[in-house]
């Protein structure tokens, strides 16, 4: 057996007799420099080096993502409030002759943008099953240095609206656009670590945190680029200043 190969077993077999049994109470039992180091990491959030592309004032990040998002072939549309969302969607899905029947998250729906206004529009809220053709979901960030959507699980906004229909129309706002990934870290845990004053927690993080970057692309066979392949083949974000 190599070295390589018994070091990497070995500290297998460290691991999990280390973890046999019961967790230690980190309030009652003494914690080796591993337990202390990870308790460090989780209270204090290390930033990691930041590109100085994205340090930027929010005209110019909301610039810069609109030219990333394009580039990695998503389609980008601007709207002065929520109420030009119907018709933006509207025009999207006339123009590339699409049904205009939509399956919509709670976070986008009628109590926020007014698609009712737009008669052409058949809209449905909820889960998305594999049947639908286009899906609406709103992004929790957007990150001006690779034009990535972030999207965040939980009831407000199902990840089967992100993946399986063909079409996704994603709606983000301006101001919720930022530099880099840290910021967005950051602004999670800031977000979804609320407590009241009796030390209830008042909100919590979601269970998965999807990093969108253009529609859903491989170039596997013969180095041929294939859009939808694994998820949507289109990928629509519509801005909203307002």
């Amino acid at each position: 057996m190599s070295d390589a190969r018994s070091e990497i077993l070995g500290a297998v077999r460290g691991a999990i007799a280390k973890n046999a049994g019961k967790s230690p109470d980190p309030t009652t039992e003494p914690q080796d420099a591993s337990h202390t180091e990870a308790r460090g990491r989780l209270a204090n959030h290390p930033a990691n080096l930041i590109p100085a592309r994205g340090r930027l004032g929010e005209k110019a990040r909301v610039d810069l993502f609109i030219r990333e998002a394009e580039r990695i072939d998503a389609t980008v549309a601007r709207v002065s409030s929520t109420a030009g969302v119907p018709r933006e969607v509207a025009r999207f899905l006339a123009k590339n002759n699409l049904p205009m029947t939509l399956k919509i998250s709670p976070e986008t729906s009628e109590e926020t943008i007014p698609w009712t206004e737009q008669t052409l529009l058949s809209v449905e809220e909820g889960r998305a099953n594999g049947t639908e053709k286009a899906s609406v979901s709103r992004a929790f960030a957007g990150v001006a240095e690779t034009g990535t959507l972030v999207m965040l699980s939980g009831p407000g906004n199902p990840t089967t609206l992100n993946f399986l229909p063909p079409t996704h129309i994603c709606v983000v706002a301006a101001a919720e656009i930022v530099g880099d990934y840290e910021e967005v870290w950051a602004r999670l845990r800031t977000e979804k670590n609320v407590a009241d004053e009796e030390g209830n927690d008042g909100t919590f993080m979601p269970r998965t945190v999807n990093w969108i970057t253009g529609p859903s692309r491989t170039a596997d066979i013969e180095q041929t680029l294939l859009l939808g392949a694994h998820g949507p083949q289109r990928l629509h974000i519509v801005i909203i200043d307002d």
